[in-house]
């Protein structure tokens, strides 16, 4: 449920956004992979935090909808296919035009992105891809292999990187240079990604 001075400030920003014509990414998430208990940690939770954001957010058309974060890690974070087609389902009877995803922590398989396409029947994927130094040479390879995947299925959507890599991950991690950044970007525009988003962590 709203809590402010949250709320007040996510109904600023979302406005102000929609003033400059800026899209805005709202992210659900169960919990955040380090604290003990979930942040929503059951379905009916989850359900009423959607219903209370589409119904207060609906005049604005600038944002999309991340039903939940990196749902498939199996952590506080997990959120089956089944549970993401109930949430879907009711974004879906709120507000119809809402455009609706789930994100996903790594490269998505061909048998999730099928359960994506057909059962969840998000907008557009948003694979995390790994964050490794190898890994932003083959972003082109990737994106029009999910490309190819969704024709063979059946139905094609956008390919959104709404979160990339990013340098402070972990001590011990890779810390990419600013090339790293350019060549994943312009590997995902190749390869047919309708977005790319910039990446910074919490620190």
């Amino acid at each position: 449920r709203p809590r402010e001075p949250f709320w007040g400030r996510l109904q600023w920003l979302v406005a102000e956004c929609d003033r400059r014509s800026m899209v805005v990414d709202v992210t659900l998430a169960r919990g955040n992979g380090k604290a003990a208990a979930g942040r929503l940690p059951t379905l009916a939770a989850h359900r009423r935090a959607l219903e209370t954001l589409i119904t207060e957010l609906k005049p604005y058309r600038n944002w999309y909808l991340d039903l939940a974060n990196e749902r498939n890690v199996r952590d506080e974070r997990f959120v089956s296919f089944a549970e993401l087609r109930q949430l879907r389902d009711l974004a879906r009877q709120l507000d119809p035009r809402r455009l609706v995803t789930a994100s996903d922590g790594g490269d998505i398989s061909r048998g999730d992105l099928r359960e994506y396409l057909r059962t969840a029947q998000v907008d557009f994927i948003c694979p995390h891809r790994g964050r490794t130094a190898d890994l932003p040479a083959l972003t082109e390879a990737k994106s029009r292999e999910y490309r190819v995947w969704m024709k063979e299925l059946g139905r094609v959507v956008p390919v959104h990187y709404q979160e990339p890599f990013r340098r402070g991950y972990t001590p011990q991690h890779w810390e990419p240079p600013a090339d790293a950044f350019a060549t994943d970007y312009r590997g995902a525009r190749a390869g047919g990604a309708a977005g790319w988003c910039f990446h910074n962590g919490d620190q």
